[in-house]
């Protein structure tokens, strides 16, 4: 089963403001490319210490990078009509559609769902269902908070889930995985 396996970084609570953007490409079920991007945030240099705590990315960091409607065409041919898997993928698809709403830039036809979710129903019974947690369990290694990383760590888990289930293609997908595909 193909997939993109998709990560954001943000600069401020605001949803339209990633500052990193990775992904992880999934065909034949191997995982062929992790690619990641900073991206110069509509509201730089304004960057809120929380977040700045979280992922380590700062307003120096990102000063010479394009803004994401100047990244928007190297993204779109690897998120286009694809199926996107993100840990919890309510909070990735809405810096995706929030960012591009606010750039006036059309969402891409795209199908998403969600490796939290998944989790829950496949592995039952833990206490916590955060993408580290997971990985340690699983002997993911990762940089925790760093969107080429997390994506890495989103495909690695979202193939063992696959395997488990025998999930070979979308249509067996809502059935053996507990968790359904949606569309952006």
């Amino acid at each position: 089963m193909d997939f993109i396996a998709l990560d954001f970084e943000t600069a401020t609570p605001q949803r339209d403001s990633p500052c990193e953007i990775g992904i992880t490409v999934v065909r034949d079920r191997r995982i062929v490319e992790t690619l990641s991007w900073l991206i110069k945030p509509l509201y730089y240099p304004n960057f809120n210490s929380f977040n700045i705590a979280v992922h380590g990315i700062r307003p120096a960091d990102v000063k010479d990078q394009p803004d994401f409607a100047e990244l928007w065409p190297q993204l779109k041919p690897y998120l286009e009509n694809q199926l996107l898997i993100a840990h919890n993928a309510s909070f990735d698809m809405s810096v995706l559609r929030k960012t591009l709403t606010t750039y006036g830039i059309p969402l891409p036809e795209a199908r998403y769902t969600c490796s939290l979710k998944f989790s829950k129903n496949i592995w039952k019974g833990m206490h916590k269902y955060d993408l580290k947690t997971l990985c340690n369990m699983h002997r993911i290694d990762f940089l925790h908070h760093r969107a080429a990383s997390d994506a890495d760590a989103c495909a690695r888990l979202s193939l063992k889930a696959l395997d488990l289930t025998g999930t070979s293609s979308e249509e067996e997908f809502n059935a053996r995985m507990g968790s359904k595909i949606s569309r952006v």
